[in-house]
């Protein structure tokens, strides 16, 4: 019997109960579709963090209070203070701003309509350039309203459009916590990472959210920018200087800071990324490991049903190769259309944006998806094949 023969077995076979053979499949479909739709989601998170963390711009350091607390009790906060003793032309000519930075959230309030902002950040005119922010419409704060405390701020467009919907937002007043500010800017969209939007965000002078919002407690960080990319290291060394002088730290001692720039930023993000990238895979293959299952089950109940027909065709010449092939033979069909199905649905799945990510398909995951669905049918359908091949012909005709 050639392979054209124990093919046509096969498929006469696997369409003699289609409901059966199509319920079979539904377990391979689903673990190839989670598989690529799964990996492809993790993808479109490192993408997304990626363009944001570089929109931030490659010459952006972050300083930040350590976890921990540095060295116990003689641990400093970062203040005000330490923001602006960065920005010295002659201890650290490589730095071209420093913002300091207090972030807290607010209930904003306009006529009837109530929003949480997830981000409220009171610093500086600077930190717009540092991190690479655009005005949309309206106009900036500036250092005279920061040393007035004047309550001005600028909104994320998320935020604006959460807020006045469609009307134009520039001129009004909003309350946040209570307190009346007045609306002077909207910015440009940036994205949302899936992790974090960072166009749901209001921007304020830094004393009128320390008098208002947040109250004078510890920096959350200093946002610096160095003169270029190329002085990114440079700069971290002055700020350490810097910092390490004015808190007391001495040579070898733990620093109460910490210090990132965007690429370190970067490798930490796509990391973390990588690892749940890696999880999500690990479980979606856990569904085709079932779908194996499912096919070994199916095929066990099938070789039953079929062991009469197998003992004629035995009995009639029928060789251990054919029969072994042609088990075979249907289980990997049925895993390859599984396969098939569930590669066309993780590709248009992945056409849809999840939980704000916008999945990226990798080739890769659909051969692999794919491959395994074909080796999962040869696997799992080998035990009931060689079970049926196995049959003695005397014993099969016997079979009630």
């Amino acid at each position: 019997m050639n392979l054209l023969e124990i093919l046509r077995f096969a498929v006469r076979g696997l369409t003699a109960n289609k409901l059966r053979s199509a319920l079979t499949t539904l377990g391979i479909t689903i673990g190839v579709a989670a598989v690529i739709l799964l990996v492809a989601v993790g993808n479109g998170a490192s993408a997304a963090i990626a363009a944001s963390i570089q929109g931030l711009g490659t010459n952006v350091v972050n300083v930040s209070p350590a976890r921990g607390g540095g060295q116990g009790a003689t641990a400093r906060p970062l203040t005000v203070q330490d923001a602006h003793a960065l920005v010295d032309p002659v201890g650290a000519p490589d730095v071209k701003a420093a913002s300091p930075v207090v972030n807290t959230t607010a209930t904003a309030t306009y006529g009837q309509t109530s929003y949480d902002i997830s981000s409220v950040a009171g610093t500086e005119p600077a930190y717009f350039t540092t991190t690479n922010r655009e005005l949309a419409q309206g106009q900036l704060f500036t250092a005279e309203d920061v040393s007035a405390a004047r309550k001005v701020v600028v909104l994320g467009p998320t935020t604006a459009e959460s807020i006045f919907g469609t009307a134009d937002p520039v001129g009004k007043n909003v309350l946040l916590n209570s307190i009346q500010f007045t609306v002077i800017g909207v910015l440009q969209a940036k994205g949302s990472t899936g992790l974090q939007n960072a166009d749901d965000v209001a921007i304020a002078p830094i004393s009128a959210v320390q008098n208002s919002l947040a109250g004078y407690g510890n920096l959350s960080q200093i946002a610096v920018q160095a003169t270029s990319a190329d002085s990114v290291s440079l700069a971290q060394s002055e700020i350490t200087a810097i910092l390490n002088a004015r808190h007391g730290i001495r040579l070898g001692g733990t620093p109460d800071y910490q210090i990132q720039n965007s690429e370190q930023l970067l490798a930490t993000r796509t990391s973390a990324t990588e690892t749940f990238t890696v999880l999500l895979a690990a479980v979606a293959a856990i569904s085709l490991l079932v779908g194996g299952i499912g096919v070994t089950n199916i095929m066990l109940v099938t070789v039953t049903e079929r062991i009469r027909e197998i003992g004629i065709r035995k009995a009639i010449g029928a060789p251990r190769s054919a029969i072994l092939g042609q088990f075979l033979a249907e289980a990997t069909m049925l895993s390859l259309f599984g396969g098939l199905l569930g590669v066309a649905i993780g590709v248009i799945g992945s056409r849809f944006t999840i939980s704000g990510i916008k999945p990226v398909v990798v080739p890769s995951s659909i051969l692999l998806a794919f491959a395994v669905s074909a080796l999962i049918g040869l696997f799992f359908g080998s035990f009931p094949a060689n079970r049926a091949a196995k049959l003695r012909p005397i014993d099969a005709l016997r079979h009630e």
